[in-house]
């Protein structure tokens, strides 16, 4: 195996505490929390005080000021145990950057130091019934008047939005004028007539409380505004190469975990009087896939040095994650395979990970889209253009 030189000394030792943050507070815990629909709330704050949540933010906003290998590292520890039902990425690498970089210095100091401690939890409401990895197509709007904003309309398969204390929404100030009229605004927790509908029953990711989140006249302080007027969507586009790089980091880890659970596996299961393991297929089939995977890993890893380089762009970043997340679906399904009959129970990891991991190919931009951005890179236009 190609040894990877992103990571320091600091960083290994970084995810030596992470993976038992994840096989002591997470793993005794995640069946339970499938069952109930959501984490436990106490698993956010005992994440904060390991300094597993936001770690990349500045020392002043509550924060370690590291760099973002560290929040990778918990990424990756967190697919390696299939533990879907953290929304902490989203929380520390995707809502917290929002804030940090387009948020004024009141709304930094009011949020960002609870959300590295854990205790407030960030979402982000971009996905509506009618739309999709269509973000021009929000129909949610934001009416100014005076000094507030009347927030109204639905948003769905929201991750973390069932705990989410403030939520980034992103609306129609100008509707007319498209998706130069997109602003995002800070909703809190409380806020009247904002209410959280139900926890979604999705296929997989059992633990994790997606919910449906709607918008009944919220008066949100102007101060709420996050960033510019109408500036909304530029800030999503920004901001996208890093999100979807997130989801390829993901998949990557949680592929070589299904490797590594099949291969203990088919070391024990003995047929025809014999171990699995020793049948050319199994072997040869698992050599294909670790191959797959390194080769994945290799330009994932590639993908975040453009990242700590400032150069990684939209195109590249949505070939790692259309490539990488169809990866994971077909190791994970070649996995479940060798299992047998096995690879179906729910109790065992490979058949759990083969339900999570079916939406990676969805959120973040379905994959059909990423072949679109990726084209337009080249210089093949559709008729509409996408973002």
């Amino acid at each position: 195996m190609i040894e990877r030189t992103l990571f320091a000394d600091e960083h290994r030792m970084f995810r030596d505490a992470v993976r038992r943050f994840m096989e002591n507070e997470v793993v005794p815990h995640h069946e339970r929390w499938e069952e109930q629909g959501y984490v436990d709330r106490e698993v956010w704050q005992k994440a904060g005080a390991n300094g597993l949540l936001c770690a990349s933010m500045p020392e002043e906003y509550g924060g370690a000021g590291a760099d973002r290998l560290y929040s990778i590292v918990v990424m990756e520890e967190t697919a390696r145990v299939n533990a879907t039902g953290l929304g902490f990425g989203l929380h520390s690498e995707i809502v917290a950057p929002y804030i940090l970089h387009y948020g004024s210095q009141e709304q930094k100091m009011r949020f960002l130091p609870k959300m590295a401690t854990g205790e407030a939890i960030g979402a982000i409401a971009m996905s509506e019934p009618a739309a999709g990895s269509d973000l021009q197509g929000v129909k949610t709007t934001a009416t100014r008047r005076g000094d507030v904003y009347l927030l109204n309309g639905s948003k769905t398969f929201i991750t973390n939005g069932w705990h989410a204390d403030v939520v980034i929404v992103v609306a129609k100030t100008e509707p007319k004028a498209g998706a130069k009229g997109t602003s995002l605004l800070l909703v809190e927790s409380g806020m009247k007539g904002f209410e959280k509908g139900k926890r979604l029953k999705k296929v997989g990711m059992k633990a994790q409380d997606t919910s449906e989140l709607f918008f009944d006249n919220v008066e949100v302080p102007a101060s709420n505004l996050l960033g510019n007027e109408n500036e909304g969507f530029v800030y999503l586009m920004q901001e996208l190469p890093w999100e979807r790089l997130q989801i390829a980091i993901g998949a990557v880890e949680n592929a070589q975990a299904a490797i590594d659970w099949t291969t203990g596996y088919v070391k024990e299961r003995r047929v025809f009087g014999t171990t699995v393991s020793t049948f050319q297929n199994t072997r040869f089939k698992l050599a294909e896939l670790q191959t797959e995977v390194q080769i994945a890993r290799v330009f994932v890893d590639k993908c975040i040095e453009l990242l700590m380089a400032g150069s990684l762009d939209t195109a590249t970043a949505s070939m790692a994650k259309y490539w990488c997340s169809d990866l994971q679906c077909k190791v994970i399904d070649e996995c479940v395979q060798l299992h047998g009959g096995y690879g179906y129970m729910w109790e065992y990891p490979i058949a759990r990970a083969f339900a999570d991991a079916r939406v990676q190919r969805i959120y973040g931009g379905t994959n059909e889209i990423m072949k679109e951005v990726i084209t337009r890179a080249m210089g093949l236009s559709a008729q509409s253009p996408l973002k």
